[in-house]
């Protein structure tokens, strides 16, 4: 049914959300985001599922926005650009605002849309060697669309702490900021995970799907007009001077001009 991921589900109703473009290191595509939105949509409705785990295959969890599709943009009609960057809004929204417990299990490294797709989980538990940063900076981007929700799980005082310098940090710092609930070693992760599952399988999922979304309403505002906002910044962004600059210097290896010379 998809190019991208890959849906697993169990007797339970435990339905897991595999990231499978492993070879690209998970990294969000047109198609992956078209088919995450897709998907989130499809196992919300499904009533036989009870609990989504949100998860990847290989060596990453997700590496971020598909640099190519990203350079795409460059040439763009801006009504186009505003489109393909609202395509990523939408779906994270499609998934923060799933009706059922959305668990991540964060077996490689996140970074960009990555730490993004975890903030929009419920619970996100990661192995303790993973390392993440919101590197949108230093690409001349910035962290938009997925900024609302980064925003709501760390809150805006730690969030500064990762959102402005792009640098990297660990797990054990991921579970200060908020962003994991917890880091196991690699061979505990699966137990960790389904200890997060087993309990939603004895509530009444209506009742889930209620609390979880008075907690939405109660939490940070992510209305049309924020999501609006957070698409208008990544298309200007796109279409600036310092974002193509940028992704050129990643595919051409070399190092964009503003990073600061070693005396």
């Amino acid at each position: 049914m998809y190019e991208t991921l890959h849906i697993e589900r169990d007797d339970r109703g435990v339905a897991t959300l595999w990231l499978d473009r492993e070879e690209k290191h998970n990294a969000l595509s047109g198609r992956m985001i078209t088919e995450l939105h897709d998907a989130a949509r499809a196992l919300g409705a499904d009533d036989a599922v009870r609990v989504v785990v949100l998860a990847a295959r290989g060596r990453s969890f997700c590496a971020g926005g598909d640099l190519g599709w990203m350079r795409d943009q460059f040439e763009a009609a801006p009504e186009a650009r505003a489109q393909e960057a609202g395509k990523l809004a939408y779906m994270l929204q499609a998934l923060n605002t799933l009706p059922k417990p959305l668990i991540g299990r964060i077996q490689g490294n996140a970074f960009g849309g990555g730490v993004g797709l975890l903030s929009v989980c419920d619970v996100a538990i990661g192995a303790d060697t993973v390392q993440m940063a919101l590197t949108e900076t230093r690409l001349g981007l910035i962290p938009a669309t997925i900024g609302p929700y980064v925003c709501a799980r760390m809150g805006e005082a730690k969030a500064r702490r990762v959102f402005l310098s792009g640098r990297r940090f660990e797990a054990a710092e991921a579970v200060d900021l908020g962003l994991l609930a917890r880091a196991v070693s690699m061979d505990a992760l699966d137990a960790a995970v389904e200890a997060e599952v087993t309990p939603y399988l004895s509530c009444a999922p209506s009742a889930v799907a209620r609390a979880k979304a008075l907690l939405r309403d109660l939490g940070p505002p992510i209305d049309e007009a924020v999501i609006a906002k957070t698409i208008a910044a990544l298309s200007d962004c796109w279409a600036g001077a310092e974002a193509q600059a940028g992704i050129a210097a990643f595919f051409d290896k070399r190092t964009p001009d503003w990073v600061a010379k070693t005396p």
